[in-house]
């Protein structure tokens, strides 16, 4: 059996050889950290390299995902499907090694890592989502649900904030099955970070309430006994603070930034291969040192062994454990589309004039009956985003049994939290803050967009209705951010009828996040006919019609809605012909079919006027250059709604005007 040490260079001659191949990369981090990899991945961690989405396998997640040549060498060696040829394509179009970890390209990556600080984020959800189910579903002999979440992060990671909100909350939720290693090695792209990071990491973690551990990260006993000291921490999450060189092997480069990120060269490859008595050429593995990597047999009799367990489970708790696969493989209760529809249609013949928010927090309640598998959370507004419900449990450390989660004002984390719930699968979570302050978790959500995840942001308060808090907390340019972002939809509800389909469309979209955008102030409730009532699904649909062809179109969304419906009856008692067109989702809206489009908005109405309190450039789409918006183009002021409604120009009066100037 070849000696960790050669185990861990073949990390570090793959990292090397394959930035070097493509000149492009960061051989640094991967070949610093090969020894934590190798005691890590050979000696603890539970997973197998034939079924990598086994249920209760590990979470791997390389926080510092530039290093992604080290995650890479490991799925290799330990006999995933990803070839040496797939090395040699590293960073090229389409292969399956990009230049971070991307979701959907690699088998056995969990997330995608890259900006900095979220991959740890990401593992503090998967941590709370594996916690929360073991609550909810094992008992007494029976422990189902019984993994670890591994991260790795760097100097980075810790610099960036989203690592403090993430970090402190883990403390507070006491996630005992999280264990980070964290890569103390001095160096970032700009060189020493003892000019810019002089942070006492050990204490910063001890005051959230994790246990730290320090360890020479090229000692693989150190190592090692670390790990089995954190995992017999059980009530507390854990860093392991590993001092280590960066390029470990390099004898020109190690320990510099010059060996950050970018390649060694080739006499410094050589040199390397030399320091380091690695006798190979560029991507050779010895037989040997494949044998000493190779997980298929072991990870295959884990897997097995859990098999054998959930069939006793389900010997014993056979409704526990159906429940249990339904919510895996985000499948829906068989009443799901009966109940939610009916409920639906309850609402249209009987709701009432409250804001929306009112009527989003109604429909976590019905729909949560429906499935229990919901998660939410509030970014500390639950009274304002109205996120609680009857049967809000709060996870805690003691219990985590809830479906609830007091996030905290931690908006960026709770974003990248919630894609770790939905990554890790068996919940549907949601958070909710301000409007506004999506700007502090963009990021996050973006995120969420590119892994295509199902993860439900509830914005309230969503424009100058919000009134006095002033242009601080009065979103403008959100909404169109949010619709501008690809495999992002965005609704903005007009009552309690199109807020409900909002809900029940969010929940039922597994390929992708969506932001649904709620009123602080009241809105009336829209009538609309069975058919109506059916298009509301499709994102936007003609709500009001004239009795002859409409010579105008009047669209709108949200509380701007009812402004286009008086508008209506004004410009038809002067003879006008109206079409009002409601657009709560225009992502929805885009991908029906031409037809469906040129009914609602057919093109040989060229008068058109777009009604929102919001950027109003983004609508020019829809009205033409020759339409005519009203919107907003700067900022709000403080002063009370129905004052800011009128000074910004959303008044029927000023519909009916500008529609009469086309």
């Amino acid at each position: 059996m070849p000696s960790r040490k050669e185990l861990a260079n073949a990390i570090r001659a793959l990292s090397m050889d394959a930035v070097q191949k493509a000149n492009s990369g960061h051989p640094g981090a991967p070949m610093g950290m090969a020894d934590i990899a190798e005691v890590l991945w050979r000696d603890f961690l539970k997973h197998n390299p034939t079924n990598p989405q086994w249920a209760d396998r590990d979470r791997f997640i390389l926080s510092n995902g530039h290093g992604s040549m080290l995650i890479y060498s490991l799925l290799h060696l330990t006999g995933y499907d990803l070839s040496i040829e797939d090395l040699k394509s590293f960073r090229q179009l389409h292969s399956k090694t990009p230049g971070h970890p991307e979701l959907g390209y690699t088998p056995g990556i969990e997330t995608t890592t890259g900006p900095l600080g979220q991959g740890v984020t990401n593992a503090v959800g998967m941590a709370i989502a594996e916690k929360s189910l073991a609550a909810q579903f094992n008992r007494e002999g029976h422990d189902i649900v019984d993994h670890h979440t591994y991260t790795f992060l760097g100097d980075g990671c810790l610099m960036e904030g989203i690592s403090h909100e993430a970090c402190s909350l883990a403390g507070t939720l006491g996630l005992g099955k999280l264990i980070a290693f964290w890569d103390d090695n001095g160096i970032s792209i700009d060189g020493d970070v003892d000019g810019w990071f002089t942070d006492n990491t050990q204490q910063r973690f001890a005051a959230y309430g994790w246990h730290v551990i320090s360890v020479d990260g090229h000692n693989s006993e150190e190592i090692k006994a670390a790990i089995i000291a954190a995992k017999s921490e059980t009530t507390k999450p854990t860093i392991i603070c590993c001092k280590t060189i960066i390029g470990f092997g390099s004898p020109a480069k190690q320990g510099t930034h010059n060996c950050h990120g970018a390649p060694l060269g080739a006499d410094e490859i050589i040199a390397t291969r030399k320091a380091l008595g690695w006798n190979y050429g560029d991507f050779e593995i010895p037989a040997d040192i494949y044998s000493g990597w190779d997980n298929k047999e072991q990870g295959q009799a884990q897997e097995q062994s859990w098999d054998d367990k959930f069939a006793a489970y389900a010997s014993a708790h056979p409704e526990l454990a159906a429940e249990y696969k339904r919510r895996i493989n985000s499948e829906f209760p068989a009443q799901w589309a009966e109940k939610s529809s009916a409920y639906i249609e309850e609402l249209q013949a009987n709701s009432d004039n409250i804001a929306t928010r009112k009527a989003s927090q109604n429909c976590i309640e019905a729909f949560s009956a429906m499935l229990p598998e919901m998660l939410g959370g509030s970014a500390d507004l639950a009274p304002s985003n109205l996120t609680m419900w009857s049967g809000t449990k709060a996870i805690t450390a003691t219990d985590a049994s809830g479906n609830y989660l007091h996030y905290g004002v931690r908006e960026f984390a709770m974003s990248a939290i919630v894609n770790g719930l939905a990554l890790h699968r068996g919940f549907i979570p949601f958070g909710a803050t301000f409007l506004m302050f999506m700007e502090y978790a963009r990021n996050g959500l973006r995120m969420s967009a590119l892994m295509k995840q199902r993860a439900i942001q509830v914005f309230t308060h969503d424009s100058i209705g919000l009134g006095e808090d002033g242009p601080t907390h009065q979103p403008v340019e959100q909404i169109a951010s949010l619709r501008l972002t690809p495999n992002m939809n965005t609704w903005r509800p007009c009552d309690s009828v199109e807020s409900a389909v909002s809900w029940k469309s969010a929940i039922e979209r597994v390929d992708g996040p969506t932001s649904l955008i709620f009123s602080r102030q009241n809105l009336q409730p829209q009538p609309r006919d069975a058919q109506q009532l059916a298009d509301v699904a499709k994102g936007g649909y003609v709500l009001l019609d004239s009795t002859t062809p409409a010579e105008i179109i009047l669209i709108a969304t949200g509380s701007e809605v009812q402004l286009a419906v008086e508008a209506h009856a004004e410009l038809t008692a002067q003879g006008k012909a109206v079409r009002v067109v409601s657009l709560p989702c225009t992502d929805v809206f885009e991908t029906q079919s031409a037809q469906y489009k040129e009914s609602v908005l057919p093109a040989s109405v060229a008068k058109r006027v777009a009604i929102e309190a919001g950027i109003a450039d983004y609508w020019y789409k829809y009205v033409g250059l020759n339409g005519k918006v009203i919107g907003m183009t700067t900022f709000g002021e403080s002063a009370p709604a129905e004052l800011l409604f009128e000074m910004f120009g959303f008044t029927v009066k000023n519909v009916v005007e500008t529609a009469n100037s086309l």
